[in-house]
């Protein structure tokens, strides 16, 4: 493996989660008009079930799978990298079907005791049992392949999942939608199952391609290292795995808290209950949903690094984790800074061309911020990760999920914030989390974030933000089109921000060397400027 692979995997991945997303949209889209707000209301009843049993019957093993055996192979320990995969394997499978029959058999249950409060959504709940046998399979071979810090056919059978998966939903439900509306939003949960299948497939493919591999790999074993016992892979993997699962699982209790808080506490500061509700769906259903999408690759980054840094961890190699830890900021900052900064200066015109109303511009202006915060924490977590210390993330995210719910509570109530108290507890939320983890990267690997190299894009961006609104004040003079002159505004916002990331020496012809595909040649073309410079 060179020294880079980590770099490449994250940039396949990131790849293929812009491919998915993308997907995912139209797919909401076609779905949204096949079904209307009611069928779609339906779909959203079981979903979010059904991911809950996906993350326990999972149970985090998928990153432990990776850390352990990216630290077999370290030492070439090749035998014991294979017992874990069949032993994990085993372990997913028997949790996947037991999840899976768990769902079916409780559906009823769960419509009966008005958890479900619809008891059309009984159908949607019972097709989407299958996949989650499926997912958990899918699951142990993505691990494996991380572990080995092959990231193709992970990306290949994430998009293909995808393809088929909307496909079958969108056939599914026109199948079944003169059958009534509860079918055909259950024939549109069903896509889980042979979208799952289909990656499945792709990936049982690359294994099978893999076996001379695999088999060359055995003949270099080192003779010397001990067998493994049964019970120390599964403590280990249990170990592992455990607090990613419940770091999952945290998730969605995080993004819920909002649910909790921000109405009634908008309620206490004035606000009616049909603002509330409005002003909650710009701050959940629009700005968070934006500040997501540009740590599409921070979150390719992290998953990236926690194989790499396994193996550099089982040798020893604290310079090399440190290099690519480094690295690893030094990009995401290069990303995630410029998209702070140009969706806070337009955020009142983003808000206007996505969403057809100004009025999420406010949030979105301050959630921004969460994108350079959460960058930082999801690299730092997949870090952390991957030296092992997973449980540490996981409580750092109690601690920062406290913080919000504190200041969520406190500040959503006073009348001059309102929402946008929320918005900035979310930010604290994201900023705790990553100052947390940072905290512990120094501890234990000694590190600190290059804050010179961070001042220097923060002042690119600085650069950047001012030509980006000035553009988009131009331009909407002239055209009088908002979408024209926003989308003229980021294309300027990109071209000042590479100028300027060039003339504060933000980036080097080393930094873009590292770039997949196209760094070698455009790094020669910055060497030659830098010498003339």
């Amino acid at each position: 493996m060179s020294k880079d692979t980590f770099l490449r995997g994250a940039f396949i991945l990131t790849m293929a989660g812009i491919i998915v997303k993308i997907i995912g949209a139209a797919n909401r889209i076609l779905l949204s008009r096949l079904l209307g707000g009611e069928g779609i209301g339906l779909y959203q009843m079981a979903y979010p079930i059904y991911l809950l049993a996906l993350s326990i019957s999972s149970a985090g093993l998928p990153v432990a799978i990776s850390i352990m055996v990216a630290e077999k192979n370290a030492i070439r320990d090749y035998i014991g990298a294979q017992r874990v995969f069949r032993i994990s394997g085993i372990a997913l499978t028997v949790t996947g079907l037991a999840f899976s029959a768990l769902l079916y058999v409780s559906a009823g249950w769960l419509v009966d005791t008005g958890l479900v409060r619809d008891p059309r959504a009984y159908w949607a709940l019972i097709a989407l049992s299958p996949a989650i046998f499926v997912v958990t399979i899918v699951s142990a071979l993505r691990g494996y392949f991380q572990g080995l810090q092959q990231m193709t056919p992970t990306a290949v059978s994430q998009i293909m999942e995808q393809l088929v998966r909307v496909v079958t939903m969108i056939a599914f439900a026109v199948l079944l939608l003169p059958y009534g509306l509860e079918y055909a939003a259950a024939g549109a949960t069903f896509g889980a199952a042979p979208g799952a299948l289909a990656g499945l497939l792709v990936l049982l493919g690359y294994y099978y391609a893999d076996r001379h591999a695999r088999k060359r790999a055995l003949l270099q074993q080192d003779t010397s290292l001990p067998r493994e016992r049964l019970t120390s892979i599964l403590k280990r993997l249990i170990v592992l795995a455990l607090p990613v699962s419940l770091a999952n699982i945290m998730l969605p209790v995080v993004a819920n808290i909002d649910l909790f808080i921000v109405p009634h506490r908008l309620a206490v500061a004035g606000y009616s209950v049909e603002e509330s509700t409005e002003l909650f769906g710009y701050l959940t259903g629009m700005a968070t949903s934006l500040v997501n999408l540009p740590t599409i690759l921070t979150a390719s980054l992290a998953a990236s690094l926690v194989p790499a840094v396994s193996a550099a961890f089982m040798k020893h190699d604290t310079e090399r984790i440190y290099q690519r830890t480094d690295v690893a900021m030094r990009i995401a900052n290069l990303l995630t800074l410029p998209s702070f900064v140009g969706m806070a200066v337009i955020a009142t015109p983003i808000s206007q061309m996505l969403y057809a109303t100004p009025n999420a511009g406010p949030s979105i202006r301050i959630m921004s911020l969460g994108i350079f915060l959460l960058g930082i924490q999801q690299v730092t977590t997949g870090i952390l990760q991957g030296m092992g210390r997973t449980a540490i993330p996981l409580i750092n995210m109690v601690a920062s999920a406290g913080v919000k719910i504190v200041l969520g509570w406190t500040l959503t109530a006073i009348p001059w914030l309102g929402i946008e108290g929320a918005a900035w507890a979310t930010n604290a939320d994201f900023g705790v989390a990553a100052v947390l983890n940072l905290y512990f990267l120094h501890r234990y690997l000694r590190y600190r974030m290059d804050y010179g190299h961070t001042l220097r894009i923060a002042v690119a961006a600085g650069g950047m933000g001012i030509c980006t609104y000035a553009a988009y004040v131009g331009l909407y003079g002239v055209l009088h089109s908002n979408t024209l002159a926003t989308l003229g505004a980021i294309g300027v916002g990109v071209i000042a921000y590479t100028i300027g990331l060039v003339l504060v020496k933000g980036v080097s012809s080393r930094d873009v060397a590292a770039i997949p595909k196209i760094g070698a040649k455009a790094a020669a073309v910055m060497a030659k400027w830098e010498r003339r410079a």
